[in-house]
């Protein structure tokens, strides 16, 4: 990820908007059925697409950045608030996500520990699987199209599905082979 100086950083607080993001990132809450990497495709519209806040480039190295740190999934979203206005940016970012999704679960939690036999428990289950599903695919979608510019990057992305869906490898061999691949010259 590209560093950023003070003047550029300077320029894009003063762009963002962070009521606005505050209201969006409550509203994306409400359909973050899976967790937080199913609300991606609407965060890379808001912010790359929409508010032009972030690159590809930066969305993407943001996001592989937060994903191989140590931590929650969430912290893509803590990473971004940071990269586009500091400690507002984290609170305008990671707040609106956090607090209703863990009151939410706290209470499902409770309730389905009180009630464990309640038909309703097992059918929102049925229902949100294929929502997941379909949410996680478009992330891994908008993140494919970030990162490759050709069909080097393309070919790369496709084997490492193959190879993750074929073989129980640990993920960091394909990381490693990724970045030989890198190494080398081939993407």
């Amino acid at each position: 990820m590209g560093g950023i100086r003070g003047v550029e950083r300077a320029v894009l607080m003063e762009r963002v908007d962070l009521t606005a993001m505050f209201f969006h990132f409550v509203a994306l809450w409400f359909v973050a059925v899976g967790g937080p990497s199913t609300i991606l495709p609407d965060i890379h519209r808001y912010l790359v697409e929409v508010h032009h806040l972030l690159t590809d480039r930066q969305f993407a190295e943001i996001y592989t950045l937060a994903q191989v740190a140590p931590g929650p999934n969430v912290m893509y979203v803590t990473l971004i608030g940071w990269y586009l206005a500091g400690w507002k940016g984290v609170a305008a970012t990671t707040i609106p996500l956090l607090v209703p999704a863990t009151t939410l679960t706290m209470l499902v939690g409770h309730l389905k520990q009180r009630y464990p036999d309640a038909r309703i428990f097992r059918a929102v289950r049925l229902g949100l699987t294929p929502i997941t599903i379909g949410l996680v695919f478009a992330s891994a979608t908008i993140l494919m199209r970030a990162v490759n510019h050709d069909w080097r990057g393309y070919t790369i992305t496709l084997l490492t599905v193959v190879v993750a869906l074929g073989k129980p490898w640990n993920p960091l061999w394909l990381f490693g082979a990724a970045a030989l691949a890198g190494i080398l010259g081939f993407v």
